[in-house]
């Protein structure tokens, strides 16, 4: 008969596998408690309101009881779908120039600024967005609207394309500004991760497509790439998730409205987290539980976004291999 092999597991072994174990076991009760009071916190506002019509109505007047987050809901997903178009293909860039590219003594440089780039606070990127970037953003915002505005999210109401003194405010605090902002706040994150997987690719397949007669770029298609597709998705939806409850920026550089507003060029959004934040501070009893309940929606869209990131990149080749 074939002769079991067993580890014995020693002492600290044992002990590392009780702390992980209890890290884990936290953090996701951690989790359960945050959705749990919002849950409690935002019943009277859904008993009150109902979940469809929290939903799907637009206005936000809770001390009427009427008020839904369709028109934030909606603002978010669109500025934080701007940040990911923009973010992403910068992030993969970078983090393929680190990886494979830059001299060796840059990396460690490069890698030290991309790292200071995420530990710069919000606020300075909100700033920066709403007293420099967005008198430089108005010229490409116009030139889409002009070139462009046939297509229903790039229209501008109120643009008379070809009159060089048009007014420029419908262009400002807009959808797209915030979401430029939004990118460059999430970019390094998204880089940091792609940058990590893309460095793990086999260093026997580079060496394979080289001896094959690839050039460097075709080794990136043919290896790299397609073994960090796991780390490209990861890194995207991490962007994303931070993309879709960013306050700060986002407050100070939108003109809230609470309309559906799918012009990403036009003047006027909303975020949840916007939302949140400019009426907290005056909200009556009600109006504190409909709060709550915004946040509980976006709490839950949040972790819809991390479940489905997780999913994909477990099934991806560089997510299965860190499974292993």
């Amino acid at each position: 008969m074939p002769r079991r092999l067993s580890a014995a597991r020693g002492l600290g072994d044992r002990m590392f596998r009780v702390q992980l174990t209890a890290a884990g076991v936290v953090v996701l009760a951690i989790m359960a408690a945050v959705g749990l009071f919002l849950l409690l916190r935002a019943g009277q506002a859904l008993r009150t309101r109902g979940v469809w019509a929290f939903l799907s109505t637009a206005q936000w007047q809770p001390d009427v009881h009427r008020f839904g987050i369709a028109a934030v809901l909606t603002g978010t997903l669109l500025i934080a779908a701007v940040a990911v178009t923009i973010s992403v293909p910068l992030a993969v860039g970078t983090a393929l120039f680190i990886s494979d590219i830059a001299p060796r003594p840059l990396r460690r440089t490069l890698v030290s600024l991309v790292d200071l780039m995420a530990a710069v606070p919000s606020v300075v990127y909100g700033l920066w967005g709403l007293f420099f970037l967005q008198s430089h953003v108005i010229g490409l915002s116009r030139w889409l609207s002009d070139w462009l505005g046939w297509i229903p999210f790039l229209h501008v109401d109120g643009a008379r394309p070809g009159e060089p003194l048009a007014s420029e405010s419908v262009y400002t605090a807009s959808t797209f500004v915030a979401g430029i902002v939004v990118a460059l706040m999430v970019a390094p994150i998204q880089c940091s991760v792609m940058r990590e997987v893309f460095a793990q690719a086999p260093a026997g397949e580079r060496e394979g497509a080289y001896a094959l007669g690839a050039t460097r770029w075709g080794m990136i298609r043919a290896v790299v790439l397609p073994y960090g597709m796991g780390g490209i998705i990861g890194g995207t939806m991490l962007g994303l998730g931070r993309a879709l409850g960013e306050t700060i920026a986002v407050y100070l550089i939108i003109s809230p409205v609470f309309t559906i507003q799918p012009h990403i060029l036009e003047t006027g959004s909303n975020s949840v987290s916007s939302l949140i934040a400019l009426h907290y501070g005056d909200a009556s009893t009600f109006g504190m539980s409909a709060l709550m309940a915004a946040g509980l929606a976006l709490f839950l869209l949040t972790l819809a976004v991390n479940f489905t990131a997780s999913s994909i990149v477990a099934r991806s080749r560089s997510g299965a291999q860190s499974e292993a």
